[in-house]
């Protein structure tokens, strides 16, 4: 599944760590300087540096320069990506619940499809 979306197993990992999640979280609605970022954190600026890297590696993040400053916000693209496997997952689970429910039931396909035409 990952193979047709290269990027999401970068982006998991990524989001494995519990402070980039909440850095990803920050910026998901506003764009924040590194600086804004590191401030809300108990850690060193070098520490939410690196993770900024990890997150912009991952295409989690976009970062432009505005001046002096290092400018971040969440990538809707990057998100997406992990919406869409999420998405198929959800899809497939529910799929086999269904099966698993007919199953327990003595339904067959046959009588699912003849249920749905009538």
């Amino acid at each position: 599944m990952t193979d047709k979306m290269p990027g999401v197993d970068e982006a998991l990992r990524a989001m494995a760590e519990p402070r980039r999640r909440a850095i990803l979280e920050l910026v998901s609605g506003e764009e924040l300087s590194a600086g804004d970022i590191a401030a809300r954190f108990d850690v060193s600026r070098t520490a939410i540096s690196q993770h900024l890297t990890v997150l912009k590696d991952a295409g989690l993040l976009a970062e432009r320069r505005e001046g002096t400053r290092r400018m971040y916000r969440a990538r809707p693209e990057g998100i997406d990506q992990l919406r869409d496997l999420l998405d198929d997952m959800w899809a497939s689970s529910l799929d086999v619940a269904r099966q698993l429910v007919e199953a327990e039931r003595g339904l067959t396909a046959d009588d699912d499809e003849v249920n749905r035409a009538g």
